[in-house]
């Protein structure tokens, strides 16, 4: 099983935004994981029934650049629905950016981003790190904590379902 770390790095004062990093290093390799997020996002629902709820690509269709995408998803609070736009799909990088558009999410904070990209680590494995770009309604709002936490257990969900597929 993999190694987890979370990285917490607020930009410079004059800009409110911050970031909330995790790396989980797993057996599976960087191809395989990024290509299970490219082609295969909505059996998130299927595979982690307990946090994903519903996962639709709007209009239809693969995972692409600029598709918009429903999510409900619970990190142990209760529902959350949220609209998200695939902001940019690197393959040279295997990464994939999203812009939070709209839902729950906006209750606590101005402007939500994620992105997860899998890095080759050099053994057959890679490091799958999730970043997290936001800017909060207010300063007690707390940080995204969930979220990482959710993209380490996903990372280590799918190194356990990739390996017996």
């Amino acid at each position: 099983m993999g190694a987890a770390s979370i990285l917490h790095s607020k930009l410079p004062s004059s800009w409110p935004r911050l970031e909330l990093d995790i790396q989980t290093q797993i057996s599976t390799s960087a191809d395989k994981f990024y290509g299970f997020f490219k082609g295969n996002m909505t059996s998130l629902v299927q595979i982690f029934p307990q946090h994903f709820k519903s996962f639709q690509i709007l209009g239809g269709g693969e995972i692409r650049d600029a598709c918009e995408i429903y999510w409900e998803h619970d990190l142990g609070s209760g529902l959350v629905r949220t609209k998200l736009k695939v902001q940019e799909i690197d393959d040279e990088n295997r990464s994939i950016s999203f812009n939070f558009m709209e839902g729950d999410i906006f209750k606590v904070y101005k402007s939500f981003k994620s992105k997860v990209q899998a890095i080759s680590a050099g053994n057959g494995g890679c490091i799958v790190m999730w970043t997290l770009f936001f800017e909060k309604t207010n300063e007690n709002a707390p940080d995204p904590i969930g979220y990482v936490e959710l993209g380490d257990k996903v990372s280590r969900g799918l190194e356990a379902y990739l390996a017996g597929t």
